[in-house]
């Protein structure tokens, strides 16, 4: 089987606006987690298919925090050593279901093209 691995930019043409917001937010409804967590975990469960980038986590990250789709937490992870913990608020929990709604839309479109071709 072909493996195809996609680096999420937020440059990209490619990539579906709100796709990497929607990634995040639900890496976020399991428990909250800092930056470099989260670009690990999307890794992880996606079996190395998708890959998120720092130049493109970090300004989401912060433009969602400012949308108050997250709140953000400076914590003491060991002594000297600090991490931003990301969590999922109400208000991105409302986003994210309006992001997923979008999503199954625009795949269940794709697919009727696909199947019709």
């Amino acid at each position: 089987m072909h493996r195809l691995s996609i680096v999420l930019l937020m440059a990209s043409t490619e990539l579906i606006p709100g796709t990497l917001d929607m990634l995040i937010l639900t890496t976020l409804t399991r428990s909250p987690l800092h930056g470099y967590a989260i670009a690990q975990s999307i890794k992880r469960i996606s079996d190395d298919v998708l890959t998120v980038e720092e130049g493109s986590l970090y300004p989401a990250l912060r433009r969602m925090e400012e949308a108050g789709w997250i709140r953000a937490e400076w914590i003491t992870k060991t002594p000297g050593r600090r991490a931003r913990m990301y969590e999922l608020t109400a208000a991105g929990k409302k986003q994210l279901d309006a992001e997923e709604s979008r999503w199954q839309a625009v795949t269940a479109a794709v697919n009727r093209v696909l199947r019709e071709a």
